[in-house]
């Protein structure tokens, strides 16, 4: 079933055990992200932390959910689907992203439900939202009274961790204007630095970066924006998939939901947010007030280095009467983002087929930091085809531009399993020939081992069977078994008397 609001799906969770109520005071300096990385070690549920008492004695008026999507199953769930399905949306996407040409008649009529489907899911407009509730402005704004969590020791101050950044850009609703100036959904860590003041950290290939870099040239004012905290999950995970340009998140949304998003008006600012959310921070994002970022810790298991970045200044905050603070952790996996990653990995596969059909599986491991490293397996057809699967992988989505590592292995490799990954790179590469090394490309500003900040390289391991010119050797033969012993001892397995299940380990 479809979830309007993010208290619909805490519903569902809670019905199927993957909800825990505490009651317990907790605080939210570093006490829950203590809580939160046992949780997520051992596939724990979502928790609902219901009293809120900071350091000091405060206690707070809202209760704090964590660990939302702290497993690979309640991803899937957000989007209506279940981990099995995750692929049916990257084809979605694919389709949507790059469509083919019908072939006859037949195949236009099949296309026509997707694509009214997808017209239909424009998102409306409503008058009355639960996230306008409560309006505070002016005097009455005041951050402190969210219960921010604060992650780990040394950092300078809270956090908001699961902020969903709405923007526009300068052409947005302008006839013939810039597609990319539509409504973006981006998730952008902000560090609390007042009342009413917190800084935006986005980085400069990511949409909202981009509308107030153009906002800045073309109105040279502050860039409007919303901060959504505890959007739909169908909203939230809309934010972070590889939806197509043409296709904006909110309507992705709905088709993930198979139910339009309604949206209001913000109270402040031209925009427009999910009208069931729990909480909304209206404001700008400033052009001459920037403020250090850091350091805070990252999905990288480090601390980022302290850098600047602009200032947004809130000019109201909306919520529900009793409004539910969303918030997470990142730190080194297991955190949710690399849950994320492991589920959309699988949205990943169909866009990245669509591309290169030559490719099997793609994996991108988890304690990779989520997209840092990335193995892929094909059925390779020529010589030097591994390097343009390579050069594919990083240059195709810009979700992998700042993949690192790019390990690629032929189609009787399990892109999945490390054991079988680290044979073929044993016994089918040469050091020399078999790795490409590229410098200067952009990479991560996150990533300290780089030698610029976001400039750096990447390497690509070709851990394929090699064909003439790419050897001029004899190529070794792969050791297997017969199908009839195979099949003689899987019926005599039970008569010997052995320990184990007995299962072959032929592919």
């Amino acid at each position: 079933m479809p979830f309007e609001s993010l208290r619909d799906f805490m519903d569902r969770l809670a019905r199927d055990g993957n909800l825990s109520r505490v009651s317990t005071p907790v605080s939210p300096n570093l006490e829950m992200t203590e809580i939160q990385t046992r949780l997520l070690a051992e596939g724990g549920p979502a928790v609902l932390f219901e009293n809120v008492v900071g350091d000091d004695g405060r206690r707070y008026d809202m209760p704090v959910l964590v660990n939302l999507f702290g497993t690979v199953e309640r991803v899937a769930w957000g989007m209506d689907r279940t981990p099995d399905q995750l692929r049916e949306v990257g084809e979605t996407l694919a389709f949507l992203k790059q469509p083919e040409p019908p072939g006859g008649w037949r195949e236009a009529m099949e296309m026509m439900p997707v694509l009214k489907t997808v017209l239909a899911m424009k998102p409306r407009t409503v008058s009355k939202a639960p996230c306008q509730e409560v309006v505070l402005t002016g005097k009455d704004i005041d951050l402190g009274r969210l219960p921010v969590q604060s992650c780990w020791p040394g950092e300078p101050a809270p956090l908001i961790t699961w902020p969903l950044v709405v923007t526009q850009g300068p052409q947005a609703g302008r006839k013939g204007g810039r597609k990319e100036d539509a409504f973006n959904l981006g998730i952008y860590r902000m560090q609390v630095t007042g009342r009413d003041t917190t800084l935006m950290r986005w980085l400069k290939h990511r949409g909202g970066a981009q509308h107030y870099r153009r906002w800045a040239a073309e109105k040279k004012e502050p860039l409007p924006a919303a901060v959504v905290l505890g959007a739909d999950p169908g909203t939230i995970l809309a934010a972070v998939t590889p939806v197509p340009d043409t296709l904006s998140e909110y309507q992705f949304a709905g088709l993930l939901r198979g139910r339009k998003v309604d949206l209001v008006d913000c109270r402040t600012v031209p925009l427009k947010v999910p009208a069931t959310a729990e909480i909304v921070l209206e404001g700008h994002v400033m052009l001459d007030e920037f403020g250090d970022e850091g350091p805070y810790g990252d999905h990288t298991g480090y601390y980022n280095a302290v850098e600047p970045f602009p200032v947004f200044r809130v000019s109201a905050i909306t919520m529900r009467r009793k409004p539910i603070y969303l918030s997470t952790f990142t730190g080194r996996p297991p955190d949710e983002p690399s849950v994320l990653g492991e589920a959309l990995n699988e949205v990943f596969i169909p866009l990245l087929i669509q591309q290169f059909p030559e490719i099997v599986d793609f994996w991108l491991p988890p304690e990779g930091c989520s997209y840092r490293i990335a193995v892929v397996s094909m059925r390779k057809a020529y010589p030097g085809h591994a390097k343009r699967v390579m050069m594919g992988v990083w240059s195709f989505l810009r979700q992998f531009m700042y993949t690192k590592f790019v390990i690629v292995v032929d189609d009787d490799i399990d892109a999945r399993d490390w054991k079988d990954v680290m044979w073929a790179i044993s016994t089918r590469m040469d050091p020399a020939r078999d790795i490409t090394v590229i410098e200067g490309t952009p990479i991560d500003y996150l990533d300290f081992a780089s030698p610029e900040s976001g400039l750096g390289g990447k390497i690509g391991l070709d851990a394929t069977n090699k064909w003439p010119p790419e050897t001029h050797r004899e190529w070794g033969e792969k050791i297997r078994m017969t199908d009839e012993v195979v099949e003689r001892v899987t019926r005599k397995w039970a008569n010997y008397g052995l320990p184990g299940s007995g299962r072959p380990i032929w592919k």
